[in-house]
């Protein structure tokens, strides 16, 4: 019986995609075809971890605060060429980087909005200036303790992270609509009098 109810599990914010934000889009941005309304398809995060080279727990505690806030492993991310400046060499760890795509994505996005972004400072919406130009949403966070997985007395220093969250959306206007549809609190976008862009 367990098994089945497994089966049947579906992330709350994939059952209101499906049943609130497509036929949303589908009229609001006015597309007759099913296949053009834009979705989800992964969302990419990544940390950087400079210290990671002298301090080899470093690296390890990145790895388990990365994979808490995930729900997987993240991948090491190594230097593909020396930096001097940055006393770094060629294969160091710099970074980690996971990548999400079906369930975990939708699970991941749906705490991010519910539980991390109310607990930033200050809050009052992120950019809508994240926007790449090919329907892709960027997103720093400079805090990884707004996410509740993470125990602030355990962690040995504060790290940030980007999120990307990659769509199938063909303009930033039909991306902004699906993320501001499935919930992301962003600030509305200002156009720009010269080039219509979102400023």
């Amino acid at each position: 019986m367990a098994k089945k109810e497994s089966t049947d599990y579906k992330p709350r914010l994939l059952v209101a995609y499906k049943e609130k934000v497509k036929p949303y889009l589908k009229e609001k941005l006015n597309l007759e075809n099913e296949m053009m309304i834009p979705k989800l398809t992964k969302i990419v995060l990544n940390m950087g971890i400079g210290d990671a080279r002298e301090n080899a727990n470093s690296l390890k505690a990145a790895v388990s605060e990365m994979t808490l806030i995930a729900g997987q492993k993240p991948v090491v991310t190594r230097a593909k060429k020396a930096i001097s400046n940055f006393k770094i060499r060629a294969n160091d760890p710099v970074g980690l980087r996971v990548t999400l795509r079906g369930y975990r994505m939708y699970e991941f996005l749906d705490r991010f909005i519910s539980l991390a972004t109310p607990r930033i400072r200050d809050f009052r919406g992120l950019s809508a200036k994240g926007f790449d130009g090919r329907g892709n949403y960027n997103v720093g966070v400079s805090e990884q303790i707004i996410f509740p997985e993470i125990n602030y007395d355990k962690i040995d220093k504060v790290r940030g992270m980007n999120i990307t969250v990659v769509t199938t959306a063909s303009t930033d206007d039909k991306a902004y609509e699906l993320l501001a549809a499935l919930g992301l609190p962003m600030r509305k976008a200002k156009k720009t009098a010269d080039s219509g862009e979102a400023a």
